[in-house]
């Protein structure tokens, strides 16, 4: 028989000893105390990177932490900033990397491969990465716009395909962002590479300029300035993107019923945009930035995309809002082009683009 005082000293040597074990396993990044100095983190975004701040406090106060957002510029200057930095890194994670610089991202081999448990929620289409380097965040489609009021007063049928703006009655109408600029106006040109092919994407250009096409540098400057149902300007055709509808109906000042702007996106007319989001090489705080990784992916999170950035979550148990399911449209069939394709091609195309329309 054991004595009852033994199997005491027992029972504290093997809670000493899974104590011990325990603390050993762990990093010091894991474990939490409340009298524990709250632990920043840094996420690197583009410019328009938002979410609720109710969503990032209740991961913050989760896992008494502190995200620092450090907005970089638009989506190729941030990746630009993160490479320079490689060797001493700004930030921990970096969210922002869309599918058509992926390819330049994983190249450069700054992201640490995770598979987090939140990708069994993730489609495969959105999984470009097999290592898990860069995982899928949100993504979206974008497409020709146009102005519902201007086609109906001036009774002519909106676009349906690409080659319907090169007619004569949209001579003038269109407005489109410079590829070397923009990222919608990339989109839009790999669209048109994915229709026309590398033999014929530069004759649609052409035929484009020859019809009158006006461009600018960028989103804002297209949509806000020169896209007649956005704006004074005198545009009712834009390279925009398929969820626009649905914003312009949420942040409208009086209700609508149907938006005031239609979109295009049969015939391979749109592009969809893949962000992806990724640990970086250097992180101090590993365990802590995995657990940010997870959160992005989360349900939580993934159900504030959609009225924070108006692009579609990838998390597919994500449910989406009412004024998306009515007013945001997803394609089904976008254009596609391979996107190492587009890393292998894309500097290219846009130099020709420039060279022809510039």
């Amino acid at each position: 028989m054991i004595h009852p005082i033994s199997k005491v000293i027992s029972l504290v040597m093997v809670f000493s000893l899974v104590m011990a074990f325990s603390l050993t396993g762990c990093s010091r990044d894991d474990r939490i105390k409340e009298s524990d100095a709250v632990r920043e983190i840094t996420l690197m975004t583009h410019d328009s990177f938002s979410a609720s701040a109710r969503v990032i406090e209740a991961f913050e106060k989760k896992n008494h932490a502190k995200i620092v957002f450090l907005k970089s510029g638009d989506a190729g200057e941030a990746l630009n900033k993160a490479i320079l930095s490689r060797n001493n890194p700004l930030a921990d994670l970096f969210y922002g990397v869309d599918n058509t610089f992926i390819s330049r991202a994983l190249a450069e081999d700054l992201f640490l491969p995770y598979s987090s448990p939140m990708l069994a929620h993730v489609d495969e289409s959105l999984r470009l990465d097999p290592e898990n380097r860069l995982v899928p965040v949100d993504y979206g489609d974008v497409c020709i716009n146009y102005d519902r009021h201007w086609f109906i007063e001036k009774n002519i049928a909106p676009p349906e395909t690409l080659e319907d703006l090169l007619e004569p009655r949209f001579k003038g109408l269109t407005v489109v962002e410079n590829p070397a600029t923009s990222s919608p106006g990339l989109a839009f040109l790999l669209t048109t590479v994915a229709r026309f092919g590398e033999q014929g994407y530069l004759d649609f250009w052409q035929q484009l300029k020859n019809n009158d096409v006006l461009i600018t540098s960028g989103w804002k400057e297209a949509y806000w300035g020169k896209f007649s149902a956005a704006s004074e300007g005198t545009r009712p055709v834009v390279v925009s993107y398929a969820s626009s509808p649905a914003a312009e109906v949420y942040f409208s000042k009086t209700p609508m019923e149907t938006a005031p702007t239609g979109v295009m996106t049969g015939h391979g007319t749109a592009f969809r945009q893949i962000e992806f989001a990724g640990i970086l090489k250097g992180t101090q705080k590993p365990a802590l930035a995995k657990k940010l990784m997870d959160f992005l992916l989360s349900k939580e999170f993934q159900e504030d995309i959609p009225l924070q950035m108006f692009v579609f979550p990838a998390n597919n148990e994500a449910t989406l809002p009412e004024v998306f399911t009515k007013h945001a449209t997803i394609t089904d069939e976008p254009a596609v082009i391979d996107y190492k394709t587009i890393s292998e091609k894309r500097d290219t195309w846009i130099e020709q683009w420039t060279e022809s329309m510039l």
